[in-house]
């Protein structure tokens, strides 16, 4: 991809999930992600309504006049994006693949943390980090962020989301707010999930296609393997090759669901013909 085709798809996200976080989820996110606390900000004199018990009885006696202390949240948070850039990410059979559904969601959350002045962090994985950004503020930033979600070609095809979360551990020593972001076809992660929530705010966010849920009968096809590259021939038209096939997939979605719901992590299901929209407003909303 040239440049300026890669800065047109930027610029395209960038109007699209802008005017999402700018309108919809910027509100909803601040009041679903908290700051670290209240910090003191000022002394005031007292109003009717005002807390009493917030009154700071120095001042009211050194001036004869009722004053409080005025507290903030202490907002500035640092949200981390860990995105799953597989070889089965490069599936679609609707609208979209499954990776261009991530970049907008991805895109759209860093815009929402943008605006309430919270830092940004990417760590993009396969059965490897592929690369880590480490958190910063800002437009440019966010813009990077897209750059890389658009453009990075993994040097491997597996999946390994373990392995991700050891590595969001090791760099992240003060508490975030972790979104992972993947179609969870993957197992072995359950333990280092439930170590890495204990510390951080964790969402899983999994895409996933409707054609993967189950194989169609239509004969003999020729198939690849879009992590290992393996052809083979399956004989869709056996009915045992169909009720293994959808046990494989359906085992993988349940070990999802139990893993994050065992550590105390958010999922959110989001197939590519679904609005992630409305999928992302009502998790902000049920939390």
């Amino acid at each position: 991809m040239d440049t300026k085709e890669l800065l047109k798809k930027v610029r395209k996200i960038e109007i699209k999930t802008r005017r999402l976080s700018d309108h919809i989820f910027g509100g909803e996110y601040h009041s679903t992600f908290k700051g670290r606390g209240m910090t003191f900000s000022e002394v005031r004199q007292y109003q009717y309504g005002d807390d009493v018990r917030n009154i700071d009885w120095n001042v009211t006696a050194r001036t004869n006049l009722p004053h409080i202390k005025v507290f903030e949240e202490e907002r500035e948070l640092t949200m981390l994006l860990m995105v799953d850039i597989s070889g089965s990410e490069l599936f679609g059979t609707d609208q979209q693949f499954k990776n261009e559904i991530i970049t907008e969601i991805s895109a759209t959350l860093a815009f929402s943390a943008t605006q309430n002045n919270d830092k940004i962090g990417l760590i993009l994985f396969s059965d490897e980090i592929e690369l880590y950004i480490p958190p910063k503020k800002g437009r440019s930033h966010v813009l990077r962020i897209i750059r890389e979600l658009i453009e990075l070609k993994p040097k491997s095809k597996g999946t390994n989301v373990a392995e991700a979360l050891k590595f969001m551990r090791n760099v992240m020593k003060k508490k975030a707010i972790v979104f992972v972001l993947s179609d969870f076809i993957a197992d072995d992660y359950k333990q280092t999930l439930k170590i890495a929530a204990g510390k951080h705010d964790i969402t899983g966010i999994r895409i996933y296609d409707k054609s993967e849920e189950a194989i169609p009968n239509l004969g003999m096809v020729q198939m690849q393997d879009t992590e290992s590259g393996e052809l083979m021939l399956v004989n869709t038209g056996s009915k045992k090759v169909r009720q293994n096939y959808s046990k494989f997939y359906n085992d993988k979605v349940e070990y999802y669901k139990d893993s994050f719901a065992k550590s105390g992590a958010g999922t959110i299901d989001c197939r590519v013909d679904e609005s992630y929209v409305k999928k992302l407003l009502g998790y902000f909303k049920r939390r």
